[in-house]
This record gives structure tokens, C-alpha cells and sequence, in this order.
């Protein structure tokens, strides 16, 4: 018998949200890649646009290094700019597990530098959640 395996939900990522009318916002991801559910976002400045916070300065991507928002739908970008809905502010709770970092947040420090990011906007992120 094949084994099922379904894919992550956002009842995986998000565990209490205040008011989606206050808590979400529609913005525009940057072309590239395709985005996970749970995607760690930052604001790129110059742009407006989201992309995966990298854990330092990006050339060209400033101000996207600060976590800013958390994609809550899987959006493909890979063609180019999209647009997705994103928890942009709290209070909400979301769980550690289901958040997803740009490749280069790979060091324990700098997973607590972007939840601490997020909770500066009212995204809390907890291992127990």
C-alpha cells in the first residue's frame, strides 16, 4: 500500500490569530523562487517587494535582512513577481516548526535573530505551539 503524505496546512503554521483583517495583508513576492508555506519574509525597500529573509544584507535587497512578515499560502514566483497574503502583524501565535528560512538562516542564532524580528511585530513564534 503507497504511503500518503500531505501537504503542510495553515492550521500547521498558525495557531491564534487576532483579527485576519488586521493581521494579513496582500503583497507582492519577488520573482525567483517558489515560496513555502510558513516563508520567514523581509521587505525589500527600494522595491516594496518580500522576499526570504537572508540572515545579512543582500546588494540590491536591502532592508529585506529584517523579518518582516510570514507567508501564510504557498505561492510559485518563479516566472516572476507574485502576489500572496501574509501575517504582516500580530497578535498571533505561530509555530516554530512550520516557519521556513532562506538557506542562508542556518545557524541557531540566526533563527532567533528572525523570531525575534517577527515578534517586534506581533509574531510569536513557540516550539510547543
Amino acid at each position: 500500500m503507497p504511503t500518503l503524505t500531505m501537504a503542510p496546512t495553515l492550521g500547521d503554521l498558525l495557531k491564534f490569530e487576532c483579527n485576519p483583517s488586521y493581521c494579513r495583508e496582500v503583497v507582492t513576492l519577488k520573482a525567483g523562487t517558489n515560496y513555502p508555506l510558513g516563508a520567514v519574509l523581509g521587505r525589500i525597500t527600494a522595491s516594496g517587494h518580500y522576499r526570504l529573509a537572508p540572515a545579512t544584507l543582500v546588494a540590491g535587497d536591502d532592508g529585506a535582512e529584517n523579518a518582516a512578515a510570514v507567508l501564510i499560502e504557498t505561492v510559485d514566483a518563479s516566472a516572476g513577481d507574485a502576489i500572496g497574503v501574509v501575517l504582516a502583524r500580530g497578535p498571533a501565535l505561530l509555530s516554530q516548526l512550520a516557519l521556513k528560512y532562506d538557506a542562508s538562516v542556518d545557524l541557531p542564532a540566526e533563527r532567533t535573530a528572525k523570531l525575534a524580528q517577527l515578534a517586534a511585530v506581533g509574531l510569536v513564534a513557540r516550539a510547543t505551539a
